[in-house]
């Protein structure tokens, strides 16, 4: 990676800033999702799909890639000037989650030549929607006794099973599939393999799911004698888990290589104290009392402390006592605040808070409930609250598994 030049790092932020303060649609007629989790309509889905090809063309996404695989080749500090400016103007998510921020950083890692040159650059452009096989509905999060098989037959895998929670199956091009193909493996974890599969073939079918919210996002993915290249291997068989176990980390944010952007709106603390500041109790704003106050500034307190350190992880001097604490605890202390603050946010709603979107009582449109039943979904994705306690337990603090 190249030296920073400062100047020219200034006149490409100036200009990212411009060009977001240009292209963004503060209101584009419908409700955006705040979530890549949330893209139930084809009318978001292509509104996105066209923003991320925007954004990527004007050369703000996968700023920091390699040229040959569609990115800019400039240092990294060029992309996350690129996402600031997207934030100060809200710009819309990026579509392309899974491929984004899963496949891509995994590939560039230790995918073949082939695979990079065939799969990077339509996962920049968003021509290519990718999703993620890993859940099933029979073993909610002991992902190692993953149970759809995978059976070699020449040059393809024939696969039969489900899997559940698949984001944007539905849109889906390809899939980072994890299959059992050594079914008498010693150990259930031997027997798994990663695939890179298409979703557009015969013996493929998904199902959305509706959600508590009203919306969608969801599906369960049906595999019926499915062929799958065998080539989309990645690693050898019988390492898939491995394979995930990695693919996870950069899921929850303990692994880089991600080419910039965002996949999920975060509501921030002064969102809700502009809340509080018109929602009315007893004939005065409900941010005059004592207690709200302290309340919103403990939020603020808590995101300000988030965003340094996300900072201080970089600086490996700062966590030598703790070199992956940090990392595996982010995805934890995210997702929980945001869950928190939008309960909080709720809460000040008062009587409002039973109406919902497209009610004319609710307040702000409904947001504010809407992004509490949605937040649920961010803490079970990637591992529950409950897992990551346990991996932060075992991996950080050397605690034994029982």
């Amino acid at each position: 990676m190249s030296e920073v030049n400062e100047k020219e790092l200034a006149e490409f932020a100036a200009e990212a800033d411009a060009w977001f303060a240009e292209n963004v649609d503060p209101d584009p007629g419908f409700m955006l999702p705040l979530t890549f989790m949330e893209v139930g309509t084809d009318q978001q889905f292509d509104f996105l799909r066209q923003w991320q090809n925007k954004v990527w063309e004007a050369g703000y996404l996968g700023a920091a890639w390699p040229r040959e695989y569609g990115g800019g080749g400039l240092p990294e500090a060029f992309q996350r000037a690129a996402t600031k400016a997207m934030r100060k103007h809200n710009g819309p998510i990026m579509l392309n989650a899974i491929g984004l921020n899963w496949t891509g950083p995994l590939l560039l890692d230790i995918g073949s030549e082939a695979h990079k040159a065939k799969y990077l650059k339509g996962i920049l452009s968003a021509e290519d929607i990718w999703c993620q096989g890993f859940s099933e509905p029979e073993h909610g999060s002991d992902l190692g006794n993953a149970q759809t098989r995978a059976v070699r037959e020449g040059e393809e895998y024939v696969v039969n099973g489900s899997k559940i929670w698949t984001t944007q199956g539905n849109y889906a091009k390809y899939m980072i599939l994890l299959a059992r193909t050594d079914p008498d493996a010693p150990r259930k974890y031997d027997g798994l393999s990663f695939f890179l599969a298409p979703m557009q073939i015969p013996g493929v079918e998904t199902h959305p799911i509706r959600k508590l919210t009203g919306e969608y996002g969801f599906t369960q993915t049906f595999f019926t004698d499915a062929r799958i290249p065998a080539d989309g291997l990645i690693g050898a068989e019988g390492e898939g888990w491995k394979v995930a176990m990695r693919t996870l980390e950069y899921e929850r944010g303990a692994r880089g290589g991600q080419p910039g952007g965002y996949v999920i709106t975060e509501r921030d603390a002064f969102d809700v104290l502009d809340l509080a500041r018109r929602m009315m109790r007893g004939g005065e704003p409900l941010m005059e009392d004592p207690v709200m106050q302290d309340r919103l500034m403990d939020f603020i307190i808590e995101i300000q402390a988030n965003r340094l350190c996300q900072e201080r992880q970089k600086v490996a001097p700062l966590t030598s006592d703790r070199p992956m604490g940090l990392a595996l605890s982010s995805k934890l202390m995210s997702t929980e605040l945001v869950r928190r603050l939008n309960e909080f946010a709720v809460t000040l709603t008062g009587p409002r808070a039973g109406y919902y979107v497209g009610d004319e009582n609710a307040v702000d449109e409904g947001i504010w409930a809407r992004g509490y039943l949605n937040a649920f979904s961010a803490t079970i994705g990637g591992g529950t609250s409950q897992i990551q306690h346990n991996i932060i337990g075992e991996h950080v603090l050397g605690l034994p598994k029982s």
